[in-house]
């Protein structure tokens, strides 16, 4: 399988380091704020690359962490007028909630930053040992950008470029104006914890670097996250890492792409957020992944007003015709090894969810065709639908179950109600040749119309 790595920008065979191991990282979250449909995404994303790589026969070690103490972290607790460290826990249990009615699965390690401080400490320790960096006056630790000259290989900015676009502070404390903080002393107030520098906490970049290594050793397979994260963020990572160790930090950096709405790149200030919590109250898990996932990872998501709407007509569509193959065959257990195979060999090409979910429409086309010809290969393939397709976390579910909860509503037109309560006014008359009258009037409309004790319930033919 090909997988496309950003350090070399191109698709690389994939060959981890230890032969039938993935050791596997992907940035999470930082606590700041509910999860949004950006942090959905990537999980969604690095989930399935795990998923796969076990169907290949691997044995994946994946890990996430969460960013649980920050700046953001810090404002928003005084906003709230409570401890940060409260204040965040409170935030990862509603984030765990969220991905959880989202039916995103959890990695195998959950890294905390606040769980690591021992380990960030050593790891600063052991960089300014080596010159790579160095305490300044004021209690806050610097990385030396100078002492790495492969700085930038990652994102092919230099160190005087790196500066573009990046908040720059505490300027004169630094050697040079592109030196990252590894340490920042406590501003009165603050959350921080005692260290050889005084009291503080640690930067934002060192974090992974020190709960990576902690974790899986001076080496990992894949490393992933965001797009955003390729410049400071992971950039940063390389320097302080490979600078401590002398070894390639990690062999394939992937990205997925970043989330727009209607166009827009989103954030808070343009006040377009998407909270995943929202999302979850109007849409199945199911449609959230068939809408994320028909999009190519590393390709920007463009998620419009019909996005979802549209995902779950199509999701809705497809249960339908898996509900009617079980009900018409239902001791067919056989399945079509063909559907399983040119699904591997799509998500072997960079694990290409987009292909592999528009083979869906054909697969259900011959479905609806093997129905109509009460042919039982039509369960044979949803039943390899079902096994191969919850890979990606789809048509798990019960179909009649489903549909009943989230099956797309179909307004029904004013003319066909008009005449469906005439006919309900004329059964309480006990009118019932008006009554049958009616019913073939609502046939001829295009809905067919079953009594029940709460009156009446039309269907579309």
């Amino acid at each position: 399988m090909k997988i496309y790595n950003s350090l070399t920008r191109k698709k690389e065979e994939f060959t981890p380091l230890e032969a039938g191991k993935v050791k596997m990282y992907a940035c999470g979250i930082t606590v700041s704020g509910e999860a949004h449909i950006g942090h959905a995404y990537q999980a969604i994303v690095y989930d399935l690359f795990r998923k796969f790589l076990e169907k290949q026969g691997y044995k994946v070690t994946y890990a996430r962490n969460y960013t649980d103490v920050d700046d953001k972290i810090i404002a928003r607790a005084k906003e709230e007028n409570v401890p940060a460290d409260e204040y965040a826990a409170k935030m990862i249990q509603n984030i765990n909630a969220v991905m959880h009615r989202a039916e995103i699965d959890e990695p195998n390690l959950w890294l905390k930053a606040t769980e690591n401080i021992g380990n960030i400490i050593s790891f600063i320790e052991e960089l300014i040992e080596k010159g790579h960096a160095y305490p300044a006056e004021n209690g806050d630790v610097y990385f030396d950008v100078d002492s790495c000259p492969s700085y930038g290989q990652l994102s092919g900015r230099s160190a005087d470029e790196s500066l573009d676009g990046v908040r720059v502070e505490n300027d004169e404390a630094k050697k040079n104006a592109y030196d990252f903080a590894l340490w920042k002393a406590a501003k009165e107030g603050e959350i921080y914890w005692q260290s050889p520098w005084g009291k503080g906490r640690p930067g934002w970049h060192i974090e992974c670097s020190a709960m990576n290594r902690a974790a899986f050793g001076d080496q990992i397979d894949i490393h992933g996250g965001g797009r955003d994260l390729i410049f400071p963020h992971h950039e940063n990572e390389i320097a302080q890492s490979e600078s401590l160790t002398g070894k390639r930090f990690a062999k394939y950096w992937t990205h997925n792409g970043l989330i727009k709405v209607n166009g827009q790149k989103m954030s808070k200030s343009l006040g377009n957020s998407l909270l995943l919590s929202d999302l979850m109250d109007n849409y199945s898990p199911d449609a959230l992944k068939f809408a994320l996932l028909s999009n190519n990872y590393r390709g920007d998501l463009n998620i419009t007003d019909n996005l979802f709407p549209e995902a779950e007509a199509h999701i809705a569509k497809f249960y339908s015709l898996i509900a009617e193959a079980e009900k018409a065959f239902p001791n067919e257990t056989g399945k079509e090894e063909e559907i399983d195979k040119k699904f591997d060999k799509d998500m072997s090409d960079d694990f290409n969810t987009a292909l592999a979910l528009s083979d869906l429409f054909g697969y259900f086309k011959e479905v609806s065709k093997l129905l109509q010809e009460k042919n039982p290969r039509a369960r044979r393939i949803t039943n390899q639908i079902r096994e191969t397709y919850s890979l990606l976390g789809l048509f798990k579910k019960n179909a009649e179950e489903y549909l009943k909860k989230y099956a797309p509503k179909e307004e029904i037109p004013q003319e066909v109600l008009a005449v469906a309560e005439e006919r309900k006014q004329a059964r309480a008359e006990k009118n019932w040749a008006k009554s049958d009258e009616l019913r073939e009037k609502l046939k001829e409309l295009g809905y067919a119309v079953k009594d029940s004790k709460e009156g009446y319930e039309l269907t579309k033919l």
